[in-house]
């Protein structure tokens, strides 16, 4: 009897973890979640977040953004001197590249991501 409490026990504290951990516990503050404002309403000169809703890239990668992106994607031939940007982000060349990033984003955020800006 005691063994079937103790799995009872086992399987409802499981069950409240897993719940706790969908609903967003420990989520960063930083980082939206899908009920949340759209990121693209934080305005464009907010690089601090994990996603660039200006060029629909993760901000660490935003050849537009970083200077060191940039030269990282140059080093590498990656790169559209036509729109000065790395030609694996050129959505401008060709618009489904920005499939990939969006992809990402969904899958860190549980929706489609906005829609970026082109210049």
């Amino acid at each position: 009897m005691k063994a079937t409490l103790f799995s009872q026990t086992a399987v409802l504290s499981l069950v409240a973890a897993v719940a706790l951990l969908a609903s967003g516990c420990g989520q960063k503050a930083s980082e939206p979640s899908g009920d949340s404002t759209p990121v693209a309403e934080t305005g464009h000169d907010d690089h601090g977040g994990w996603w660039c809703a200006e060029h629909g890239i993760p901000e660490e990668e935003c050849s537009m953004c970083s200077a060191k992106a940039a030269d990282d994607f140059k080093a590498k031939g990656d790169w559209c001197e036509e729109h000065n940007r790395a030609e694996s982000q050129c959505f401008k060349c060709d618009p489904s590249r920005a499939e990939k990033f969006a992809k990402l984003y969904e899958a860190k955020f549980g929706h489609q991501p906005p829609k970026p800006e082109l210049e």
